[in-house]
């Protein structure tokens, strides 16, 4: 019997810096996917890869000196070495510099041109070099990207058009037909209440201002921009070419049964991408998954804030598995993800190090004092058995529905809530008790491969997310059942057979030595001022004195209309509550900041920016990058900042 296929990718990374931790979440999160596939008997095919065209690449290489190609190059080997240092299972691995990629791409752009879906014109508006975005005069303030705040350049250049008009009522009709098509459901209700609804403009897929890119076949001047060139690595990977035969592989395994994608780029992924199919007369994904991002505490991952986290450096001191089930842990299903060593420490130590290490431990140990190492035959039962038997098999069926819908995070929290169960089935039980009592000896065989069993169904069920470790509980187990058809009932752990050799899975961390190695290194790493800043006039301290700086808190935020950089502030500072308007919606959403603690100039002249009074300023570093600064929660309200 053929199985059923199951294809799943990532978006491909841009081979422009190296990713940090919120970028490799993706990848632990479709290979995590993939796996479980795997086990349930799919054929599966998942592909990754790199985007490595544009203008930012073309100028970072020749910052660097170098030709883009090999600036790319090095890059995408840099991405595909943590890919890889992540288990990533991946059956390919694509280059948007791959000679049949790029072929395939001028032929999908000669095919949408000669049938009048891409025409000639001209483009006029601001354009945002990191995020390769066109902005028009209304969605720019101050000449910064509406996106990411940085700043951007007014450019005029002949352009070709793809006419998304003409399929936007399709594409509307297919996502209401189709709920399960854009998820979660938040995500699908974005795309067509903030774009669809709204009405599509003409998307700009060519530029003539950088050469790092695709050329257009029939006019050199034009290369092919990121939307056609980059989303279609997700079929010409699989060989597709619309000029050539259609293969084998694109015939089993498109159309994609899920792209694993970052909330960030879901229009591209929804709008742009089904869109250029419709033109090709192309099937349509199965389903995008916008996953959210991981926040570090609540502030957003971002080099330029020197606030990353990396995953090569994380593995350094957690291991592949642990940094493997952070990630999946973490992260929840629709709402941002967070990130901070102390909260890695403490999942680390409280899951992987006592919950699920410990009870591997002490029960192999148990195994091999009481029964010479041998899986013993279970015999008598009392009341907790077919409690923690139940647990067991809810868990199984809970776990199935979660991975099935990619509630990731859910799955791994039933699998853990199962473990705290047989950990509390020992106490329960307590078979050093047993072991004291000769005629309990059937007792005690039960008690300990009623544990063994738990041990290896939790070890099946936590294969995709943790390969590593659960390949060394099989051999402690030595076990072959390892497979989903081992878990329809509850007792497949053979008995009578000899266990393997134990080996520790997790060590306990010590929190505080860990944050001091942590420190050290960020320190380490922290660039050096090479020159120093150029001061002011100095100041007595009675002018300083004469600033009066006060603890407050945010109790509300939101944005201010038709000023994108502006976010409108209340504060409590204790003894009054008052208005603050801060230039700073570039870098903070009103989640971001409302419940913290900051300091605000409580003495400042009142001012109005945008008709809106201000009374006050916030204290924050940086000028183009802004970092508001925080205080400790335990902050009184109102104090006097010296």
């Amino acid at each position: 019997m053929e199985k059923e296929k199951f294809y799943i990718t990532t978006a491909i990374a841009y081979a422009s810096r190296k990713p940090h931790f919120g970028n490799t979440y993706e990848v632990i999160m479709t290979d995590c996917i993939a796996r479980y596939k795997r086990q349930r008997g799919y054929d599966v095919f998942f592909m990754t890869g790199t985007d490595e065209h544009g203008q930012k690449v073309e100028n970072l290489a020749k910052e660097a000196g170098i030709s883009p190609q090999k600036y790319v190059d090095q890059v995408s080997g840099q991405i595909k070495e943590i890919w890889d240092l992540m288990g990533a299972s991946y059956d390919h691995f694509i280059r948007t510099t791959d000679t049949s990629h790029e072929k395939a791409v001028q032929h999908i752009f000669k095919k949408l041109y000669d049938q009048e879906d891409i025409y000639k014109g001209e483009y006029e508006g601001w354009y945002c070099t990191p995020d390769e975005a066109f902005f028009t005069d209304t969605q720019v303030t101050d000449g910064k990207c509406p996106d990411c705040g940085r700043p951007v350049q007014r450019a005029k250049e002949e352009a070709y058009f793809f006419k998304m008009s003409k399929y936007a009522d399709r594409l509307i009709r297919h996502i209401e037909e189709n709920p399960e098509f854009i998820e979660p459901e938040s995500r699908r209700k974005e795309m067509l209440n903030n774009f669809l609804y709204a009405g599509l403009q003409d998307l700009c897929v060519s530029r003539t201002s950088f050469k790092w890119g695709v050329p257009v076949t029939f006019d050199d001047k034009h290369v092919i921009y990121v939307w056609i060139d980059a989303l279609s690595n997700y079929i010409t990977g699989l060989g597709f070419d619309p000029d050539q035969p259609t293969g084998e592989k694109y015939k089993k395994y498109w159309p994609a049964d899920v792209h694993i994608i970052g909330k960030d780029i879901l229009r591209f992924h929804t709008i742009y991408w089904p869109i250029l199919l419709m033109a090709l007369g192309e099937p349509l994904p199965k389903k995008v998954f916008g996953h959210p991002w991981f926040n570090v505490g609540q502030d957003k991952m971002s080099k330029s804030r020197g606030n990353v986290f990396y995953a090569d450096d994380m593995a350094r001191h957690f291991g592949v598995d642990g940094v493997r089930y952070y990630a999946l842990s973490e992260m929840p299903y629709a709402n941002d993800g967070s990130i901070t060593y102390e909260n890695v420490i403490t999942r680390y130590n409280n899951d992987l190090a006592n919950n699920l290490g410990n009870l591997v431990s002490r029960t192999i140990a148990m195994a091999k004092k009481y029964f010479g190492g041998m899986v013993p035959q279970p015999s008598i039962e009392a009341d907790p058995d077919q409690e923690l038997k139940d647990t067991v098999l809810q868990a199984i069926r809970q776990f199935q529905e979660q991975m099935d819908s990619y509630h990731i995070a859910d799955a791994m929290e039933t699998v853990f809530s199962m473990l705290r169960r047989a950990n509390k089935y020992i106490d329960e039980t307590t078979p050093w008790a047993l072991a004291k009592d000769p005629d309990a000896k059937e007792r005690l065989g039960t008690v300990l491969y009623n544990l063994l069993e738990s041990i290896r169904i939790a070890a099946v069920l936590l294969t995709p997310a943790m390969p590593t470790t659960c390949d060394s509980i099989f051999q402690q187990l030595a076990t072959s059942k390892k497979d989903y058809d081992s878990l329809s009932a509850f007792g497949a752990l053979e008995a009578g057979k000899s266990l393997g050799e134990a080996s520790m899975l997790f060590s306990r961390i010590d929190e505080k030595k860990m944050l001091e190695e942590l420190a050290a290194e960020a320190a380490a790493k922290a660039p050096i001022l090479q020159e120093k800043p150029e001061g002011m006039a100095q100041i007595g301290i009675d002018d300083f004195m004469s600033v009066e700086l006060r603890s407050a808190q945010i109790v509300a935020c939101e944005k201010v209309a038709k000023a994108k950089k502006l976010l409108k502030l209340e504060l409590d500072l204790g003894y009054e509550k008052r208005q603050v308007v801060s230039g700073i919606a570039a870098f903070y959403t009103p989640e971001d900041l409302i419940g913290k603690k900051i300091i605000v100039v409580a003495n400042l002249k009142p001012a109005k920016l945008c008709g809106i009074e201000s009374n006050g300023m916030i204290l924050a570093s940086g000028e183009e990058q802004i970092r508001v600064v925080f205080l400790a929660e335990d902050t009184p309200l109102g104090e006097r900042i010296r």
